[in-house]
């Protein structure tokens, strides 16, 4: 078998959606004929642990090993789990962060991470390195390993780096450095991986030398096998159950869907007494409050952060699933993993969005009903059609030949095929 080094500092018992990239695909890489060894952080603290993610990744056979260092995580880890902050607090403290640490505050983790990776490569021949950001310290330390051990290397852009949505630039050099950086570290990089045609797009038109060849698309998806014998939970009424699972931060709030709801009760009390909102995962205080503001508490039903299976549970005993994402700086190029992961369960969703990549991959899905993200007026009336669907039994279904691209070992099929293009010219 073929062997890569796979690098990812977010990854199980770590849980969120952005862990589930990187597990699925070296699940699946032994399939095609790769063996990956996963370099990834220690223990540390993080908003949420998945026993469930982690024993899937156990029960593959994946090889781990596991790094300390000091970022913020690593100190904190007596903590463990840690609940998210208010959304104004983690944004003051993402900037502070984003003002002393370039790329990111990962950077000690990514030193310690090469520093093992030279260890590893010394000792056992590997035919490519595979590292997927954010964080993308990871990524630039590791250029230069490329000639120091002739090993390509090949990036999973699971977000943008320069520009993205989530980045704060205080002042011109920070913006000068990040690109700088990037460059840099495309500049070592045998292939790029991106979760989209919009990532794609603005890579090269950012960075001149990279061609059309040299990035390519394997989007976020699903496993099958998540989905598997999972029954849905029975019904204990006739409510339409509409739900969201995940946190909101950054580019994402219930805000606009609560106000639309709110709405709902003064003009249809007749419907919303049939229709129960569940938030499977953190909701904040901040949205808490809004609730009770709202007065909105007796519709709402709030489960907190559950495990993989859990969730996959609660998701298939749904009836309608709901997304959203607010107008940012390039947010046309973010396509949530956990959409994939929906469009996996085949239920309907109500995707509030602006133009952009997101809003793409729901208009193909078929199964959904689109609404502009802050057009509270909109999203009233889309609950509306919904409901009056729902109680003729006329929700839409989505097209099975469009999910079979999405599934998790197809992908990661995929993904072996690029790494068996750029792997080490003496093993081909």
């Amino acid at each position: 078998m073929y062997k890569v080094l796979v690098i990812a500092y977010y990854f199980p018992p770590m849980g969120l959606s952005g862990v589930q990239r990187t597990l699925k695909f070296v699940k699946y890489m032994k399939n095609y004929n790769w063996e990956p060894t996963v370099v990834t952080a220690g223990n540390v603290a993080y908003f949420a642990h998945d026993q469930a993610l982690a024993a899937e990744a156990k029960n593959a056979g994946i090889k781990i090993i596991r790094v300390g260092g000091k970022e913020p995580n690593s100190l904190l880890s007596k903590y463990s789990t840690i609940k998210p902050p208010r959304e104004l607090v983690r944004k003051i403290l993402s900037r502070i962060s984003q003002t002393f640490f370039i790329p990111d505050n990962k950077i000690s983790w990514s030193k310690k991470a090469v520093r093992k990776i030279k260890e590893l490569l010394r000792n056992e021949n590997f035919d490519a390195i595979f590292v997927t950001a954010p964080p993308f310290s990871a990524f630039y330390h590791l250029r230069k390993l490329k000639k120091e051990f002739d090993i390509p290397i090949m990036a999973d852009y699971r977000d943008l780096w320069y520009g993205s949505y989530f980045a704060f630039y205080p002042t011109p050099f920070h913006k000068v450095l990040h690109k700088r950086m990037e460059y840099l570290s495309l500049k070592a990089a045998e292939k790029i991986i991106v979760t989209n045609r919009k990532i794609k797009e603005k890579l090269i038109k950012t960075y001149k030398f990279l061609t059309f060849n040299d990035v390519v698309i394997i989007p976020h998806g699903f496993d099958h096998e998540d989905f598997e014998n999972v029954l849905p939970d029975p019904k204990l009424n006739d409510k339409m159950i509409i739900s969201y699972s995940g946190i909101f931060m950054e580019y994402c709030t219930p805000k606009y869907f609560l106000h639309a709801f709110k709405d709902l009760t003064i003009e249809r009390p007749d419907i919303v007494s049939k229709i129960q909102l569940n938030f499977i995962g953190y909701l904040g205080k901040e949205n808490k409050a809004l609730i009770r503001k709202l007065n909105i508490e007796e519709f709402v039903k709030e489960f907190g952060y559950v495990d993989h299976k859990e969730s996959i549970k609660k998701i298939v005993s749904s009836d309608v699933l709901w997304l959203m994402a607010e107008r940012k700086r390039n947010i046309d190029a973010i396509l949530p993993g956990k959409l994939l992961e929906y469009m996996g369960s085949k239920k309907p969703i109500i995707g509030c969005f602006p133009e952009g990549i997101a809003k793409i991959t729901l208009e193909e899905y078929g199964a959904c009903f689109l609404t502009e993200p802050d057009n509270v007026e909109e999203i009233k009336n889309t609950i509306i059609k919904v409901f009056e669907l729902y109680k003729k039994n006329e929700l839409p279904v989505p097209d099975e030949n469009i999910l079979q691209k999405y599934r998790r070992d197809a992908l990661a099929e995929q993904l072996t095929k690029q790494l068996q293009f750029v792997a080490k010219k003496d093993v081909l």
